[in-house]
C-alpha cells in the first residue's frame, strides 16, 4: 500500500496514484485534508482492514532549516513507527547531499539512503562520501523517472563506475530481464530466410527501450563513461524509426523491397520526416539486416574481418 503524505507539492498525490497504477499497487490518499497525522492514522486502519503487509509512506521533500516541516516528519515517524526509514537524496547535489543527509540523520536517525539521478552523475562520487560520513547503507539507486530505472544499489558496481571501470554486470542483468528466448528464435529464423521486416524491427525497438537510456547503457561500458558524457546523443535514437514505420502499410512493413521512391515520398509526408531522413533510415535498416543475417548464419569470422576487427583463436 502506498500512502500519499506529500500534501505540499502540487499534484504529488495524483502522481503517486499514477505510479501505483503502473506498479499494480493500491494507493491511499485523502485529497480533502493536509493533516499528515490524520492521513497516516486512517491509512494504517485501512491497511489493517484490507490485510496489507507492506506500507510505504511517501512524505514531502523538505529543507532542514524548515523547523515546522522537520517536526512534522519526526512526529509522523513516531506515530507510524516504521520498520525502516529511507532518506531520498539527489546525487546531482554532490557534497551538499552529504551535508543534508547528515542533518536529516541527526534528526530522524534513518536506516538507509535512496540515491537518485545517478544518470546525471555517471561517476556517483557522492555515494562514497554519503557512506563514509553518515555510516548508513545506500540501499537503492535510480537513473531515471520510470519504474525500471529504480534498482538495488550494488557497492562493488558503483566502485567500478567511480574508477572508470564501467558496470557491465548491470547491463547484462537488464538484458536478461527483457530477453525473450522464443522471440529470439523467431527473429533468427526470419534473418536466415531474409524475411526480417519493419514490423519485426518495431518489436525489437520495444525490447531495446526496456533496457533504458542508450547513453546511460554506453556509460556502463568499461572505458566509455567519460567519452559518452561528452557526446550529444539523442535520448531516443529509435524514435524516427518508429514514426516512419507507423506511416507504412502492413505490406510495406513486411516486404521492405516494395519501398520505391513513390512509396518513400508518401511515407515522408505521412510521418513528417524529410524524404532524405526516410531514405537514410531505410538504408540503415537494410545494412543492419544484411550484417546480422550474415553473422547469424555462422559467418562471424568473415563478418568481423570485414568490419576490421582482429580475429581471435579457439
Amino acid at each position: 500500500l502506498l500512502v500519499g503524505c506529500d500534501v505540499y507539492r502540487p499534484a504529488a498525490r495524483e502522481q503517486l496514484r499514477v505510479l501505483g497504477e503502473q506498479a499494480g499497487v493500491e494507493v491511499y490518499t485523502e485529497d480533502d485534508t493536509t493533516d499528515v497525522a490524520h492521513i497516516a492514522k486512517n491509512a494504517l486502519a485501512h491497511a489493517k482492514t484490507h490485510h496489507k503487509k507492506v506500507i510505504i509512506f511517501d512524505t514531502a521533500g523538505r529543507q532542514a532549516v524548515d523547523q515546522a516541516m522537520m517536526d512534522e516528519v519526526a512526529a509522523l515517524k513516531k506515530q507510524v513507527q516504521p520498520a525502516e526509514t529511507l532518506f531520498v537524496v539527489d546525487a546531482m547535489t554532490g557534497q551538499d547531499a552529504v551535508q543534508t543527509a547528515q542533518t536529516f540523520h541527526d534528526y530522524l536517525d534513518f536506516d538507509g539512503v535512496v540515491l537518485t539521478k545517478l544518470d546525471g552523475d555517471t561517476r556517483g562520487g557522492a555515494a562514497l562520501s554519503l557512506r563514509a560520513v553518515i555510516d548508513k547503507p545506500i540501499k537503492f539507486m535510480s537513473t531515471g523517472e520510470k519504474l525500471a530505472n529504480l534498482d538495488v544499489f550494488h557497492p562493488d558496481r558503483m566502485a567500478g563506475r567511480i574508477l572508470g571501470m564501467g558496470d557491465v554486470i548491470s547491463v547484462v542483468e537488464r538484458a536478461q530481464q527483457v530477453y525473450d528466448e522464443e522471440e529470439a528464435r523467431r527473429i533468427k529464423k526470419k534473418l536466415h530466410k531474409n524475411t526480417f521486416g519493419f514490423d519485426d524491427l518495431a518489436k525489437q525497438i520495444v525490447q531495446m527501450r526496456k533496457l533504458g537510456n542508450v547513453k546511460e547503457l554506453l556509460g556502463m561500458v568499461p572505458g566509455m563513461g567519460a567519452a559518452v558524457k561528452q557526446v550529444d546523443m539523442e535520448e531516443d535514437p529509435f524514435r524516427d524509426f518508429e514514426i516512419m514505420i507507423t506511416s507504412m502499410t502492413p505490406e510495406e512493413r513486411q516486404r521492405p523491397a516494395l519501398l520505391d521512391r513513390s512509396r518513400c515520398t508518401r511515407i515522408a509526408r505521412g510521418s513528417g520526416l524529410s524524404l532524405q531522413r526516410v531514405n537514410q533510415q531505410i538504408k540503415q535498416f537494410e545494412q543492419m539486416r544484411k550484417m546480422v543475417a550474415k553473422a547469424s548464419k555462422g559467418g562471424w569470422q568473415q563478418f568481423m574481418g570485414q568490419m576490421g576487427a582482429p580475429l581471435g583463436r579457439g
